[in-house]
């Protein structure tokens, strides 16, 4: 098939929806030849800093030349960068010959999978035959029924930090969340924890003891003298001195103190991880779409943040950029979040605010939205589409303003296509 008709099945409505349990990804796999068995993984789960977390680690251990997949989702820009080597997206050529192959055995199933469950095995059978070292493998949704646990015990387990989110399908409270994401715990294996929440904490211990797993959590005083610019953060981490991190959200040292402590994990248990690796793997760590700034005149932050604790974080981080100059919020969510208590967070900061419908069939309309944040005191409209949207606040913000856009991963690549087609027009 050609890319486009490889994309076109791999998107089909056949295999939309979502189903939990392991079932159909475990029957897929094995009419593949079950590839997993071949890998070892680092897997990670949680509910924010999953992407940023496992960027970090797959950057460390290619530096210490460790042939390294990395498995995440959503895309931001092609969907070929949901499975890399080495930070490279899986080809056309790879990724068409892989579909045709898994098609026949994917049209057989009586039960059909899901698109997640049909990509994951992909992605198997990809880092299989890129003959990876370890396979940095992140979590879809949850854990326990995510179609990624159908792995055998990873080298290290990481669970980042734990949030509101999914909570449909998870459960109401935050004990319930923890306990799904806790299902990738598999039994006398090693897992690090973000940690810092005594209710997540217990859930996770817990687990950890009925399944002999050891348990390592994430030491947060070990980060000392933090200072950040739009180019990312720079601290100090004992005892590897100073870390210079290209992500610039305030919560990132956090994030690559949980990526190090599982990155120490791994070196205890053999894998060659030198101090150097590590500062080194860490400068090029790459993570779009977390308080990302893709334009400085004025300053225009991409901002992947869609759930109550992602908008705190992003809110804390503005402030801590910005002080208390307001902002104009591009914003789009799907009407199945917390919308209230997401909007608490960034609507004191709002100069105004410009709404719109991410590429998402769950999105909320743009005009509800715009009705829900006039409550909050500053203007905001709704606007038809994502390049009037970015027009607007460009020129709203002016040259010497702030821009940023959050509420949803699916607004990315509009409005970054946007936004540069704005500025060249501008030069």
């Amino acid at each position: 098939m050609s890319i486009a008709a490889t994309l076109e099945y791999i998107h089909s409505v056949k295999w939309q929806g979502s189903k939990p349990g392991l079932e159909r990804t475990r029957e897929l796999l094995a009419a593949l030849g079950n590839p997993e068995k071949s890998l070892k993984f680092v897997h990670i789960a949680g509910t924010n800093g999953k992407g940023s977390t496992a960027a970090c680690i797959a950057a460390v251990l290619r530096k210490s030349g460790y042939t390294t997949g990395l498995y995440t989702s959503p895309y931001m820009l092609c969907f070929n960068e949901r499975m890399q080597v080495n930070g490279v997206n899986i080809s056309d050529d790879i990724l068409e010959r892989l579909v045709d192959e898994i098609r026949p055995f994917a049209d057989l199933m009586e039960d059909s999978p899901t698109e997640f469950e049909l990509i994951t095995a992909l992605a198997m059978k990809f880092f299989t035959l890129m003959k990876c070292d370890i396979v940095v493998l992140e979590v879809g949704m949850g854990g326990e029924l995510d179609s990624t646990n159908v792995i055998d015990a990873p080298d290290a387990a990481v669970i980042a930090a734990i949030g509101y989110d999914h909570v449909s399908e998870l459960g109401p409270a935050i004990t319930d969340i923890a306990a799904a994401k806790a299902g990738i715990i598999k039994d006398g294996g090693d897992v690090v924890l973000y940690g810092g929440d005594p209710e997540t904490e217990a859930v996770f211990e817990r687990v950890c003891r009925e399944r002999g797993a050891f348990l390592r959590k994430a030491d947060f005083t070990r980060i000392e003298r933090q200072d950040f610019s739009l180019d990312g953060a720079k601290f100090v981490f004992e005892p590897y001195g100073a870390i210079s991190l290209p992500l610039a959200g305030t919560y990132q040292p956090k994030n690559a103190a949980v990526a190090i402590t599982a990155l120490e994990l791994l070196k205890d248990k053999g894998y060659r991880i030198s101090a150097d690796d590590i500062v080194s793997g860490l400068a090029e760590a790459h993570w779009p779409g977390r308080f990302e700034a893709i334009g400085r005149d004025p300053v225009f932050i991409l901002d992947g943040a869609h759930n109550p604790q992602g908008m705190e974080a992003t809110a804390e981080s503005l402030r801590r950029h910005f002080g208390d100059r307001k902002i104009v919020f591009i914003i789009g969510v799907s009407a199945d979040k917390d919308v209230d208590s997401m909007l608490g967070h960034v609507a004191p900061m709002a100069q105004s605010f410009i709404t719109v419908r991410s590429e998402n069939p769950r999105a909320m309309d743009p005009q509800a939205l715009a009705d829900m944040l006039s409550r909050y005191g500053a203007p905001a409209s709704a606007a038809g589409s994502i390049d009037d949207a970015v027009s607007e606040a460009l020129d709203r913000a002016g040259s010497e303003g702030i821009v940023c856009a959050l509420g949803s991963l699916f607004l990315y690549q509009g409005i970054r296509e946007a936004y540069l087609g704005r500025r060249n027009e501008r030069k």
